[in-house]
């Protein structure tokens, strides 16, 4: 059971409502990270608010390699579970992408360069080496689109720390961070 009681779709803040619907609208359901987060209207907006934001520049399959990769950075199941549904039946990525991008790589030569960056983003906490930040830039990234990959790791840690810390209900089929470790 979540640390962080999970309210019902009812019984959310009347100003987390419509950010849910707009998500219902997205995903087909409410998951129950966004009914935890809208406990708090100011961060669920915020939340949907960068997601969206970061939507309009980098593709739904590099934000989903992305968050995979930090998911695994920082043990966080839900998150992994979450992204693995998303990349499998949304984004179409298939098993073999899933565990490289959960290991920080990507079959796609530029998307690695991007899911490469950005679990060294989330492993170092930003410290990343100039050659890091040169190969990423060399695949083609705009610096603008290097802030948009650390945008996209700072939503994913947000989301990290908010079920870590809840121990969020899951109800996506699970994906354990242990279980990479564990092939590896």
């Amino acid at each position: 059971m979540s640390r962080i009681a999970i309210p019902s779709r009812d019984a959310v803040p009347a100003a987390s409502q419509p950010i849910l619907d707009a998500v219902e609208r997205q995903l087909g359901s409410v998951p129950n990270l966004f009914r935890l987060v809208s406990i708090s209207p100011a961060a669920l907006s915020a939340l949907t608010g960068l997601s969206g934001a970061l939507g309009k520049t980098l593709d739904a399959k590099t934000r989903t390699r992305i968050a995979l990769a930090v998911a695994q950075a920082n043990s966080c199941d839900y998150c992994l579970s979450a992204h693995s549904y998303i990349g499998l039946n949304l984004n179409k990525l298939d098993q073999e992408e899933l565990l490289l991008n959960r290991s920080g790589a990507s079959g796609d030569r530029k998307a690695n360069a991007a899911v490469h960056f950005a679990a060294r983003v989330a492993e170092t906490r930003g410290q990343v080496e100039d050659d890091e930040l040169e190969a990423v830039r060399a695949a083609g990234y705009t610096d603008a689109q290097v802030i948009e990959i650390i945008g996209v790791v700072a939503e994913n840690f947000f989301t990290n720390l908010v079920n870590k810390v809840a121990d969020t209900d899951m109800d996506f089929p699970i994906v354990s961070a242990g279980a990479l470790r564990q092939l590896a």
